[in-house]
């Protein structure tokens, strides 16, 4: 198979990961342990980055690797909530797809969650090849824009800007009367309350 543009730089067992999800990390390094994967011709680690037009030697893999496994849902996917997210998209091109996310909606399934926007991704791919992928999160009582990558390499280069602080992030609060003094900072502990 060769590498194609979206997956310049990444590392193969990532592309691994993504175009064969149902081979478990153990079964991959056999795979390369015993030469059966190799990149141009050669014995290669999981660590070693492709570049566009490479090509990997895939041996022989079962149906259901090669299919896939499709995203683990813990819950029944409500139709008119992902319509209610489509509509939410005030964003989108080739690389990102931007989404006001409702108050109320955890960004990722956790403990005691049972509803995710994780979730939903499938229904926000568009005319995209790839499942959208989470760069940024925020916090499930919180509304507001989050940026998603539409594809591998946005999400590298989406990620990087998030954690070397080039993509800024502003938020709004709404307060009670009138602060004074008028600027400052105000450095205490917030303090969560639900209104009703």
């Amino acid at each position: 198979m060769a590498v194609e543009t979206g997956d310049d730089g990444i590392r193969l067992d990532r592309w691994f990961r993504n175009h064969f999800p149902g081979i478990s990390h153990g079964r991959l390094q056999k795979l390369l342990r015993t030469g059966q994967v190799r990149v141009d011709g050669g014995r290669v680690k999981a660590g070693n980055r492709l570049s566009t037009g490479q090509t990997i030697r895939v041996p022989p893999i079962s149906k259901e690797d090669v299919e896939g496994a499709k995203p683990k849902v813990t819950f029944a996917i409500n139709e008119q909530r992902a319509k209610d997210l489509r509509r939410r998209v005030i964003y989108h091109d080739e690389n990102v797809l931007v989404v006001n996310k409702p108050s109320g909606l955890a960004v990722q399934g956790g403990t005691k969650t049972n509803e995710h926007l994780d979730g939903y991704l499938d229904a926000l791919r568009f005319d995209a090849t790839e499942r959208p992928k989470l760069v940024h999160r925020l916090d499930k009582d919180t509304s507001g824009t989050i940026v998603l990558a539409r594809h591998t390499k946005a999400a590298r280069w989406l990620t990087a800007a998030f954690k070397k602080g080039d993509a800024q992030k502003l938020y709004w609060a709404v307060v009670a009367g009138l602060p004074y003094p008028r600027t400052g900072s105000i450095n205490i502990p917030l303090k969560k309350k639900h209104w009703s």
